[in-house]
């Protein structure tokens, strides 16, 4: 059985506003990210059991938009 796989390649040019929103969003991802990195590492220190990835956004999406700190993480598209 033969497969064929095809390759893209383009670029993309984003408005001043994409960019904007973009950054946020990526902002957003990376804070998102390295919060769980943090929850798991704690835990793993502290011989708790894994954190699963359910918990994981429990804990650092959905009650974090909740505190004022991280209340910014809701403004941006899902």
């Amino acid at each position: 059985m033969w497969f064929v796989q095809l390759r893209y390649q383009f670029r993309v040019y984003p408005t001043p506003g994409q960019q904007i929103a973009l950054a946020r969003a990526f902002g957003c991802a990376r804070v998102v990210f390295n919060d769980g990195l943090r929850a798991r590492q704690e835990a793993r220190e502290q011989d708790l059991p894994y954190v699963s990835d359910a918990e994981l956004s429990k804990r650092v999406i959905t009650r974090a938009k909740s505190t004022p700190e991280r209340a910014w993480l809701g403004e941006v598209s899902a």
